[in-house]
């Protein structure tokens, strides 16, 4: 039995890391309009790549009850299909339709991840919520209140993630998810601070998954629909706590049964600045490929030398590909990939595919395309390899870069411009080329599933800032029924 170090029964203080979420979320009123527009478009995004994801069997097989005809007649909708369902399942189903396709938004620090993954709970919370109070004559939830929460959610997960490395423990990024959508729903549930501060507790207690299936040579599915069962555990936890199941106050810092002695060597996390709207503010959008997230730049740049490469594809003798860090350590893969989960995650086909097409889209990991011999052959002659200063690009706060470089090299020795690639369409530098390519890509995921009528509204909708934040959940969420 290991020494505790204590035999002391008396509860202590709370966890001033779980404090801090807590003041923030019941306390803290954000007034950042930058925040509020950008929420407003990774509202959009992140509907748009749901949509997306109804066309792809893998995705739809699990959407819907979770057991046959355990719906519920005035819960939460689940956009793009006719499911009514009650607000755990339904968070899991909108989380999985957002994530499947790894095209929503992304946060890069010493921890990655996607915040929008949080918006399956608010989302079907607050259409829950909203109908409940229809049905009782009080007035429901406003779009406002779903895109503060989904600034709350992105700040309290990536403020934990910028100086704690999660992966390096073996630990998966979706307990983050887990930890920030489990706040905002008990909040929103009506929890005061004492019982967001219990259903935290929970959330942490839970520890995290693995990050076996995103790995070679596990890598698989599980990974999107991994951040839908955390936003719905999130969900099922704020449910317990709003009962007022108890809490437990050193989750992290309890000697041997604690988090930190179990999972995180023993070391308290770094909090490097006070929650506020900074990750809203400065999220990056993947809206020109469903790449993961660390290789859009290098994706960028195979593009950019297709032209080049096209009539030249059996001339190639090597492909140089400098990139960061992490990008080295989590989809530098060589071998037989076997599925397509395995594919967006592996640097090589990311890059040989829009060389080879000029192009890389969802359906270019499926089975069929990987099966063009040329993939693999350049897929082989391929060198990756840490540039320092990406590495450092990517950890400046002030930047937040995620570089690569890619120089195709010809059996005659002759050689392309070697490409670089520092911040892609998505990043905040590049917001005013981006946001049209959002727009458009929110237009052609959602449009072709609507009646036209419903379209028209929901696409006036969304042109109007401030006419979507004071809509109705419950009447935004009747326009994406299908």
């Amino acid at each position: 039995m290991p020494d505790t170090g204590t035999r002391s029964a008396k509860r202590p203080d709370w966890d001033k890391e779980l404090t801090a979420i807590a003041d923030y979320v019941c306390d803290t009123e954000t007034d950042s309009e930058l925040a509020y527009e950008t929420a407003h478009y990774c509202l959009m995004d992140a509907l748009a790549c749901g949509f997306q994801a109804l066309d792809y069997p893998a995705c739809t097989k699990l959407l819907g009850p979770v057991v046959p005809g355990a719906t519920l007649s005035g819960g939460a909708r689940v956009p793009g299909t006719s499911y009514e369902l009650e607000p755990v399942m339904a968070a899991f189903n909108i989380g999985t339709m957002i994530h499947w396709l790894d095209f929503n938004d992304t946060w890069l620090a010493a921890e990655w991840g996607h915040p929008s993954d949080n918006l399956g709970g608010i989302l079907a919370v607050a259409d829950y919520l909203s109908r409940q109070n229809c049905a009782a004559g009080k007035d429901p939830l406003t779009m406002k209140d779903v895109l503060a929460g989904m600034i709350k959610a992105h700040e309290i997960q990536g403020c934990l993630a910028l100086e704690n490395s999660y992966n390096r423990v073996g630990l998966d990024h979706v307990l983050l998810v887990r930890v920030a959508s489990t706040a905002v729903v008990t909040h929103m549930f009506g929890g005061d601070r004492d019982k967001v501060l219990n259903a935290l507790s929970q959330a942490w207690i839970d520890g995290g998954a693995l990050r076996t299936y995103r790995h070679a040579p596990n890598t698989g599915s599980r990974k999107s629909w991994a951040a839908g069962d955390a936003t719905s555990r999130a969900v099922r936890l704020a449910l317990i706590s709003m009962t007022g199941e108890m809490g437990y106050p050193s989750a992290l810092s309890a000697k041997v049964w604690g988090y930190y002695d179990v999972l995180f060597k023993g070391n308290a996390f770094g909090l490097q600045r006070p929650y506020g709207s900074y990750v809203m503010e400065n999220i990056l959008f993947k809206i020109s490929f469903p790449a993961e997230f660390h290789a859009q730049t290098a994706v960028e740049a195979g593009m950019a030398l297709h032209e080049t490469v096209r009539d030249r594809i059996d001339d190639i003798e090597r492909i140089a590909i400098e990139t960061q860090e992490a990008a080295v350590r989590i989809i530098d893969k060589t071998g037989p990939l076997d599925n397509p989960a395995d594919r967006d995650h592996c640097i090589q086909y990311m890059v040989a595919i829009p060389l080879i097409f000029g192009r890389l889209t969802a359906a270019d990991y499926e089975d069929d395309i990987a099966a063009d011999p040329r993939v693999d052959v350049l897929r082989d002659k391929m060198e990756v390899r840490e540039n320092e200063q990406f590495t450092k690009d990517y950890f400046d706060p002030q930047k937040r870069y995620i570089g690569n470089a890619v120089q195709v090299f010809f059996r005659d020795g002759s050689s392309t411009d070697r490409v670089e690639v520092n911040a892609p369409i998505g990043h905040r530098e590049r917001r005013e080329e981006g946001i049209p390519v959002l727009k458009q890509k929110f237009v052609d995921s959602v449009s072709p599933k609507l009646t036209a009528g419903q379209w028209e509204s929901l696409d006036a909708l969304c042109a109007d800032r401030d006419k979507l934040a004071a809509t109705a959940v419950d009447d935004f969420m009747a326009l994406l029924v299908a």
